[in-house]
């Protein structure tokens, strides 16, 4: 786009399955040809039992992907810089696993 070139205007709409959820688990699988987000909430039973129930998978093209890591980057340094630092922690026995 040159700079006498007006931005495209966006129109958001919503389908009529659009849904929101909360997810505190998310598995990633990757192949050549596109990403796989696996959305999911973990319920941790006992001291020694976790179960995640997964309940929408997404598939993103690795563009996307990288556009997506690029907006929560960006997210994410503005939120630490107004609320701080997020802290993560490895999980006890996996000292180089950070979920």
């Amino acid at each position: 786009m040159t700079p006498s070139q007006t931005p495209p205007k966006i129109q958001l709409s919503n389908r009529a399955d659009y849904r929101e959820n909360y997810a505190n688990s998310v598995q990633v699988r990757v192949n050549l040809w596109d990403f796989f987000l696996m959305f999911g909430t973990v319920n941790q039973t006992s001291a020694d039992t976790v179960s995640i129930s997964n309940f929408e998978g997404i598939y993103l093209s690795p563009q996307q992907a990288k556009a997506l890591h690029n907006v929560l980057t960006q997210n994410l340094s503005q939120y630490e810089a107004t609320f701080g630092e997020i802290r993560l922690e490895a999980q006890a026995g996996q000292a180089s696993v950070i979920q």
